[in-house]
């Protein structure tokens, strides 16, 4: 079985991750930390969540909690990229979500420098999934 992070979840519900040894898993990996009961999140609909996203073994590059607001996008449809809409179409509304995604299903070989995520880097997301519109 492939190791993935481990999550915690610190005063104020802001998750933090912590890495195993080695190297990032291959493909994408889905694990369901916390189910949730609510609606199914279908393709075509917009989410609405709140996440933290950081590289395998690097720094955090983006989270929604600092900000202290949610974020909603449509999901399934190539909106976000694609190890979202594959790891959050079919989840339900409370789940809370590790995704482990490889640069094929995040930013490819380019990247996003200006945000810190270097080109072929693996993605690791926690993603509370708050609702769907």
């Amino acid at each position: 079985m492939t190791t993935l992070p481990t999550v915690e979840w610190q005063a104020g519900g802001k998750p933090a991750l912590t890495f195993p040894e080695g190297d990032a898993p291959a493909g994408l990996q889905v694990q369901v930390l916390e189910e949730g009961n609510g609606p199914v999140v279908e393709a075509g609909r917009t989410i609405v969540v709140d996440y933290l996203g950081q590289t395998w073994g690097g720094g955090v590059f983006d989270n929604s909690y600092d900000r202290g607001t949610t974020i909603d996008f449509p999901i399934g449809v190539g909106a976000v990229i694609g190890g979202w809409d594959k790891g959050l179409v079919g989840r339900n509304v409370g789940d809370k979500v590790l995704l482990s995604i490889p640069a094929e299903h995040g930013y490819g070989s380019r990247g996003v420098p200006q945000a810190g995520i270097p080109g072929g880097a693996t993605l690791v997301f926690v993603v509370e999934v708050k609702g769907v519109q």
